[in-house]
């Protein structure tokens, strides 16, 4: 019986001994498990905002050989002109943002992003400004080309009623892809922070071109129209963990090298600027 409960003590020790590190085991994998849950990378964010513009002058070239009769006029469109250093200022219409059925009125803007990690430092971002370019009536410039044949090299007034009115209204439409960086300045809680943000794209025009020539009108359908690029940069606020807010400004160079003017398709116009913009914009991210 003695040797019996000699024998039996050994495999009893072992166990003694190998229980605590068992439940130190079980401990740790508990723990682990909890620590290892994946962390979720990149989000999704859209905002909505209105914007200012203001442009350089231009040259804006008008050019039609299609040599088609209009009745209304009593004019053949045959011409190839340039009118030089063409005034253009923008036109907000803010005055309608009031009108809910009409917010699409005035001068907004609209961006659709995803940022490619939890920092939301750094991302890809969809454009769209429905800016406004309306050159100025009633400006003095000087135009030189043909019209029907005859050569023209004089100062000019731009007078709608008998001679041009020209504006891409509905808009100038800048569309562009942008790549953006952020830098936080101030996160005094994770559900606030502000920061810099600098956006640098290029895309497309996409006009929607009011011409009036010679006392005939045409509004023409939307057209890709040229191309633009430009960077963005300014103050981007995140509150409220889905919120966020930037006041920003813009430079661009948009160049039109085919907007539809008369004619059907036939008659064309060409120029190019660039155009300084200040923003803000509200949105949230998903």
């Amino acid at each position: 019986m003695l040797k019996l409960l000699q024998i039996m003590k050994l495999p009893i020790s072992l166990l003694l001994f190998f229980i605590p590190f068992c439940i130190f085991s079980q401990s740790e994998q508990l723990n682990t498990s909890t620590v290892s849950t994946p962390k979720k990378k990149g989000n999704f964010y859209a905002s909505w905002g209105y914007t200012r513009c203001w442009f350089s002058k231009s040259d804006i070239h008008f050019k039609d050989r299609s040599n088609k009769y209009h009745e209304a006029t009593g004019r053949y469109n045959d011409y190839d002109f340039t009118i030089y250093d063409a005034e253009a200022k923008d036109r907000p219409d803010f005055d309608q943002i009031k009108d809910v059925v009409n917010i699409t009125i005035p001068q907004f803007v609209v961006h659709a992003g995803y940022y490619f990690n939890n920092k939301h430092d750094f991302g890809i971002e969809i454009n769209y400004d429905h800016a406004k370019y309306v050159v100025t009536n009633y400006q003095k410039v000087r135009v030189k080309g043909t019209f029907n044949g005859e050569y023209v090299d004089k100062d000019t007034i731009i007078d709608p009623d008998n001679f041009l009115h020209f504006e891409h209204t509905d808009g100038a439409n800048f569309w562009m892809i942008n790549f953006l960086k952020r830098w936080k300045l101030y996160e005094p809680s994770k559900k606030f922070n502000v920061g810099f943000v600098v956006k640098p794209g290029a895309g497309i025009v996409y006009p929607r071109t009011d011409v009036t020539m010679f006392g005939e009108r045409l509004n023409n359908k939307w057209h890709i129209a040229g191309w633009i690029v430009g960077v963005e940069s300014g103050l981007r606020m995140e509150f409220l963990k889905h919120g966020v807010f930037e006041f920003t400004g813009k430079g661009v160079y948009a160049d039109y090298r085919n907007a539809l003017v008369l004619g059907k398709g036939n008659g064309k116009a060409s120029h190019h600027f660039f155009a300084a913009q200040l923003t803000m914009t509200l949105g949230f991210i998903l």
